[in-house]
């Protein structure tokens, strides 16, 4: 894991840092309005488990309901096409943006500097949620008792891990403004 963090602080430089913002804008104002559009004409009432927080086995069967088969059909391909690219995005853009402020926050040899690997935790449970997700909901109405378990579980870690490098990303820039600042008033 060290190595792979010191491999994204070494490929992090502010032009990555730059890249992975306009990509990750561009794909969120080009791609994902229409996909939320698409999402929402079977999901609307019902809800989806990739924005949902918290919610049961029981709730991701009435999604799968609510969906009805042409709904099934569609969240499945949308999984596979959609949401595999989405998170290699905003994966990228917090790895390289996160990776460059903390390699300007945090001096080398800390061990907290490994926070940069957060997104990928984000990225690893976004795609373990698609699968899983997938599973119960193309086999519904067949129940597939232990992906129902477990793909509420993982989407709680992937909020946990995506919403937190979000964060750590708003008090990384914060501090890298701070700092500089301080160094131009001293």
């Amino acid at each position: 894991m060290k190595t792979l963090s010191l491999w994204f602080y070494r490929m992090s430089t502010a032009w990555v840092a730059v890249i992975s913002l306009v990509l990750f804008l561009a794909f969120s104002a080009l791609v994902l309005p229409g996909q939320s559009a698409a999402a929402g004409t079977y999901s609307e009432e019902t809800g989806s488990p990739d924005t949902s927080l918290l919610y049961t086995p029981g709730d991701l069967y009435r999604m799968a309901e609510g969906y009805g088969p042409e709904g099934r059909q569609a969240y499945i391909h949308a999984r596979f096409t959609f949401d595999l690219a989405f998170p290699l995005v905003y994966g990228f853009f917090l790895i390289a943006c996160g990776s460059w402020l903390l390699g300007r926050v945090i001096p080398e040899g800390k061990s907290c500097r490994i926070l940069n690997l957060a997104p990928l935790a984000g990225v690893l449970f976004d795609f373990l949620e698609n699968v899983s997700a997938s599973i119960v909901i193309g086999r519904y109405p067949h129940e597939t008792p232990i992906f129902a378990a477990i793909t509420p579980v993982f989407t709680l870690i992937k909020w946990i891990f995506v919403g937190g490098s979000f964060v750590l990303l708003f008090i990384l820039a914060g501090l890298t403004i701070f700092s500089r600042n301080k160094k131009q008033i001293d």
